[in-house]
């Protein structure tokens, strides 16, 4: 059942045409993932299918009675309310009922038995209806709702005034979800979200009944819960089926069909042109004449481009300092804050250093956990995941010795060199320009090396004098990527680096860390980076307050994870592999055959094109002959099968045109 039909819309802004030619539905049930690069109109699609702004051009129907719940990247304004209270909004007239009710009850007690047995029948009746619509658990779910989405109890009854940006987006999620609207849209709902909070909210939109649109770089987010995806590129719409990974594959293949039509077609062009410039004056004219005429035909009607790029951003790190084997390793490491600061003890060990606990921790400090003997080697990519406030900042800053451990040791090895990316951008003056904080990172460029290396991180022309404090959360992360790949390093530790950047810079940071040829440290919440990447996974678990360590990437840890739970065994890699080789063996097989059959249809149609050309030209020469005899029945005749077999060519040759 459709929910919402959108036809030819268009949205512009003054000159400046946003997107055009949009047209789509959405059905019940629909789980849909709407990407793009930043500024495509992702977020003016979704107000403009909420209703809060009207559209340029085009309509949007919307199923009578529809309703929609619209989160947006910023909550509107708070009012006087408390959360708690904000969250009973939701439930205003199952409140009412439960007045109603509590009323029935006193008149239950009348001293008239005709007034207390009418009280008990309405009471008997409103209380059935109460209970279905969940007016006994409604407390309950708004409790489940706040808590899933990472708000602590003692929060519930604070002002919504006294929430952060972040918080307030989070109170208007968990009241669209309390609202049960029938279609969802949501505009990065994931941003302030931590990972057990980002998992509760999958398994509560995995079960979801109705329809939703959702705009987010999450990938792993949207691999997991959508079923389709919307595509917001170059000003048009582009709808994939699947999930995101099947949207990459299938992206992947349109463009290279495209790439192939626009190749093929050129040669086609080429190969033509040739032919007609050899043969227009020679014995072959007539042919020659004909091919010039399908090709003028072919170009007015199906004349292709090649498909456009987009530029991104353009990321290599290259070590040239090898380190040790060992890289990082701790033991009886416990991590935390000490009431009364130390600081931490450094010693030389086999080339590299050892950071000890200076004392033994005193009653009054703060023990966020305590690690699994951890052990990092040469090559190897370890993420480190937790809830916020877990403690996995603080552990970076045990490891660059700013703070002391509360007990055990955290060795790095020898030739180690730590390249730091810090999550807020601190080493980052602003009000520096873009230029120079580059050339602060590496003195040794000149202005034009440095211009000609910011382009590669999309800073040009005058770009790169802008002053960081004017600088987009975005910006400010791609600049420092671009003063970290300028060091000299072999162990890169990057705190949550994906912040901020859109999925296509994303991606352009995977390939890099996984072609980096050093070791890598990675914080993050953005788990499709750390499946793609990780060796191992580092897990903080708050309520053990313990980090505990699992080999391979984030899948194999939530296998692991679960396997733990539930005793059952995870599939093997072998399996999987087999089963990926057999998948891929079938595919190439399929389109071999395809492949094969296309050249034989082809092939066909030439012959047969060919064929009906020669019969033309043999009905030309037969309409010269009867029209000199004046014979006017044959003259008709030849001229209605002369035009029945250009009719016939006509469609032919688009048809061969198509395969070739």
């Amino acid at each position: 059942m459709s929910l919402l039909t959108v036809q030819n819309l268009a949205m512009s802004f003054g000159p400046l045409d946003v997107f055009q030619g949009v047209n789509c539905v959405i059905s019940q049930g629909d789980r849909i993932g709407l990407v793009g690069p930043n500024g495509e109109g992702k977020t003016t699609l979704l107000r403009i299918l909420a209703g809060e702004i009207e559209p340029s051009a085009g309509k949007v129907h919307r199923r009578r009675g529809l309703t929609i719940g619209h989160l947006p990247q910023i909550p509107p304004e708070p009012g006087d309310k408390t959360l708690w209270q904000d969250m009973l909004e939701v439930f205003s007239d199952l409140i009412a009922e439960e007045k109603k009710l509590a009323e029935l009850e006193g008149r239950m007690a009348d001293p008239d038995p005709a007034v207390a047995e009418a009280a008990l029948d309405a009471y008997a009746c409103r209380q059935h209806a109460f209970e279905a619509r969940g007016g006994y658990d409604y407390p309950t779910r708004i409790k489940q709702t706040l808590t899933g989405l990472g708000f602590k109890p003692e929060s519930f009854d604070q002002p919504l005034a006294q929430l952060s940006g972040g918080q307030r987006t989070r109170a208007l999620l968990a009241k669209i979800l309390l609202q049960q609207p029938d279609l969802l849209l949501l505009d990065e709902p994931t941003n302030h979200l931590d990972l057990a909070a980002i998992e509760w909210l999958e398994s509560v939109l995995l079960k979801w009944e109705g329809a939703m649109v959702v705009v987010s770089h999450d990938r792993y987010f949207l691999d997991k819960v959508m079923t389709r995806i919307w595509e917001m590129m170059w000003g048009t719409l582009t709808i994939y089926r699947g999930n995101y990974s099947a949207y990459l594959l299938q992206r992947a293949q349109r463009l290279e069909q495209m790439r192939k039509e626009y190749e093929a077609q050129q040669a086609l062009i080429a190969k033509e042109t040739d032919y007609i410039r050899r043969n227009i004056a020679g014995q072959n004219s007539r042919q020659a004449k004909g091919r010039r005429t399908r090709l003028e035909r072919l170009l007015q009607r199906q004349r292709l481009t090649p498909p456009k790029q987009r530029q991104t951003m353009r990321l290599q790190m290259v070590s040239r300092i090898r380190s040790g084997e060992l890289v990082l390793a701790s033991e009886n490491l416990a991590v935390g804050y000490r009431a009364r600061p130390l600081p931490p003890v450094r010693r030389q060990r086999s080339g590299g250093y050892v950071y000890e606990a200076p004392a033994p921790p005193a009653p009054d400090d703060l023990l966020l956990f305590r690690a699994d003997d951890l052990l990092l080697k040469r090559g190897e990519r370890a993420g480190l995941v937790g809830p916020n406030g877990s403690g996995k900042t603080t552990f970076i800053r045990t490891l660059l010795g700013e703070i002391s451990p509360l007990e055990g040791s955290l060795r790095v090895g020898a030739s180690v060199r730590i390249g730091y990316l810090a999550q807020v951008q601190e080493g980052l003056v602003p009000q520096m320009t873009v230029l120079d904080s580059l050339m602060q990172a590496d003195p040794k460029l000149t202005i034009g090396e440095a211009r000609a290396f910011l382009a590669r991180f999309l800073f040009t022309g005058d770009d790169v004098f802008k002053t960081i404090d004017t600088l987009s959360g975005g910006q400010r992360s791609r600049l420092a990527l671009a003063r970290l790949s300028r060091q000299e390093v072999n162990f890169l530790v990057l705190d949550e680096p994906t912040n901020h950047l859109d999925i296509e810079s994303q991606e352009v940071l995977e390939a890099m860390l996984r072609d980096f040829n050093g070791t890598v440290l990675l914080v993050s919440h953005d788990r499709y980076l750390i499946d793609s990447i990780a060796t191992q996974v580092w897990a903080i678990d708050v309520n053990e307050k313990r980090l505990r360590a699992w080999e391979g990437n984030y899948s194999a840890y939530i296998a692991a994870r679960e396997a733990a739970k539930t005793g059952e065994k995870a599939l093997t890699e072998t399996k999987a592999a087999n089963k990926r080789h057999r998948e891929k063996s079938k595919e190439a097989r399929r389109k071999r055959k395809e492949e094969e059959k296309r050249q034989q249809e082809a092939q066909a149609l030439e012959d047969r094109i060919h064929a009906l050309e020669k019969e033309m030209d043999a009905i030309t020469r037969e309409l010269e002959t009867a029209s000199l005899a004046q014979q006017v029945d044959e003259v008709q005749r030849l001229g209605e099968r002369y035009q029945a077999i250009e009719r016939d060519l006509e469609k032919l040759i688009e048809t061969w045109a198509a395969l070739v």
